[in-house]
């Protein structure tokens, strides 16, 4: 018998809990699944798995032969995908997920050069602000905003997530130009109500120290694209990421305050399950974000 084969077996059965799972993953009928796993435990001559009528269990020895086999199996999976990349082929579907307002603004361009140099894959993408599980939403690789904390999620740092604080000249010339984070705090204030702390803005001075401006906003939207269009017609001071007001910040419909302030940095980032079995699909669109985005955004040239 082909000893890989029988290795793939033997692991998805115990992945799987029973023979006959096992040999419907491979193609196989239950008998001849489990007469692979025997075969292994004959050329071994050591049992690795406890058969009952309702379960399978490894043995001490089935769990180290199990944990090895998978590193075997993915070193072959490995090799098979490097080889694949040589011939520099992307196919089939590509998932992408990103937030509504980035992905709007920003991800067309990008995804319409890739499907153009890439004809043999499809690409779909799903934009939401809600938090997306990519395993069960079957998405290959997502653009996600901020500080990530799971540790299952492999993450590629695309480009920078810069803030500002900004207003129209016409909101200025009728209530002044704030010169320091107190005088914020009466203003009206226009907020994206899912942000983490939705009605707080952090301003830091040159020393490092920490100034919150809070209360209830003038304006809370769960659409950053909304807050700019307010913005623009005066209605208030805004705080958000310059790959949204950027561009009128360039063309000086807006005007960003309180330079001597800074506020927290965060990051765009390419964020996929794991870092094994990435296809090459996958990998070749996160190179794409990279290239187009970078560390000097399109959106901050000519502002900063």
């Amino acid at each position: 018998m082909d000893r890989l084969t029988s290795l793939g077996i033997f692991v998805a059965a115990v992945d799987e809990g029973s023979f006959a799972a096992a040999a419907r993953r491979h193609g196989l009928t239950p008998a001849m699944a489990g007469k692979h796993v025997s075969d292994i435990e004959a050329r071994l001559n050591v049992r690795l798995l406890q058969r009952t009528t309702r379960r399978l269990s490894l043995t001490e020895a089935g769990q180290a032969y199990y944990e090895r086999s998978k590193q075997i199996l993915d070193a072959f999976d490995e090799a098979n995908r490097e080889a694949a990349d040589t011939q520099g082929s992307a196919r089939g579907m590509l998932r992408v997920a990103a937030p509504v307002t980035f992905g709007a603004m920003h991800l067309g361009q990008v995804v319409a050069q890739y499907a153009q140099d890439h004809p043999q894959v499809n690409v779909d993408v799903v934009l939401s602000d809600r938090y997306v599980d990519l395993i069960d939403a079957g998405v290959d690789v997502a653009a996600r905003i901020g500080r990530l904390e799971d540790p299952a999620l492999v993450t590629r740092r695309i480009a920078p997530c810069r803030m500002v604080v900004c207003a129209s000249p016409a909101y200025l010339a009728r209530h002044g130009t704030p010169r320091k984070p107190a005088d914020l705090q009466h203003a009206p204030r226009l907020a994206f109500s899912e942000a983490v702390s939705a009605g707080d803005w952090t301003l830091l001075d040159a020393k490092g120290r920490a100034h919150v401006v809070g209360g209830p906003p003038r304006i809370s939207a769960n659409n950053v694209q909304l807050l700019l269009s307010a913005a623009l017609s005066g209605a208030g001071i805004a705080y958000g990421p310059t790959f949204v007001f950027g561009e009128s910040l360039r063309r000086g419909e807006l005007t960003a305050l309180l330079p001597a302030y800074r506020t927290a940095d965060l990051a765009i980032q390419a964020v996929y399950p794991s870092a094994r079995r990435i296809p090459y699909k996958v990998r070749r669109f996160v190179d794409y974000l990279a290239q187009a985005l970078g560390d000097d955004p399109p959106w901050d040239a000519g502002h900063r």
